[in-house]
């Protein structure tokens, strides 16, 4: 209706156009929002500093062929920082721009942030108690670790590890596991100045 404000969803792509070293050099108010800072705080800042260190080591890798010309475009799952101590997982898809000398000029980045409930609709925090055994698994979930890894780390068998982290999503009401490590930082649980994370003394039983 004329003369009322407009109301974006959090999930809304937000686009940005990076230099090709990964700096920031302009986004949109979607882009911005989504990482809780202003232009001028975000621009001439690295990607990189922008995205929770659990972010795939991969991605790396998927700049570096845009800037070499083996590929024009991709899509990756991230964990992106909204505040100091909040994170949101959602997809960034990166595209090559390039110049008249045919070299890389700028990357344009989308992120979109996942389509989560309200935090008041998730399990309430006196709820989300994990064993030790829990806690390790999604200390190991939110470093990018894969379910043959934990398994060896902690002595179990791979079906063991899949049941604690379908156990988790379930109690976490996350669909998947980027999911269930946003919600885990959301919520407190997964310390956010340490890294690796770890969780929290307090929501161990």
């Amino acid at each position: 209706m004329p003369g009322q404000a407009a109301v974006t969803p959090r999930h809304a792509t937000g686009m940005a156009t990076l230099a090709p070293d990964l700096h920031v050099i302009a986004g949109d108010e979607d882009f911005f929002r989504h990482f809780g800072a202003s232009s001028a705080e975000l621009c001439g800042r690295s990607l990189f500093d922008l995205l929770h260190p659990s972010t795939p080591s991969v991605l790396r890798e998927h700049f570096s062929r845009l800037h070499d010309g083996r590929r024009t475009r991709f899509t990756e799952r991230v964990l992106g920082y909204r505040s100091r101590d909040r994170v949101f997982s959602g997809k960034l898809t990166g595209t090559a721009i390039q110049g008249r000398s045919d070299r890389l000029a700028a990357i344009v980045v989308m992120v979109k942030p996942d389509d989560e409930r309200p935090e008041e609709e998730t399990t309430p925090a006196n709820q989300k108690l994990l064993s030790a055994l829990e806690a390790r698994i999604l200390e190991g979930v939110a470093t990018g670790a894969s379910t043959v890894q934990m398994a060896a780390k902690l002595y179990l068998s791979r079906q063991g590890v899949e049941y604690h982290v379908g156990a988790m999503l379930r109690k976490m009401k996350a669909p998947n596991r980027a999911a269930l490590v946003s919600r885990a930082y959301a919520s407190g649980m997964l310390t956010v100045g340490t890294w690796p994370a770890q969780v929290r003394p307090e929501f161990i039983k």
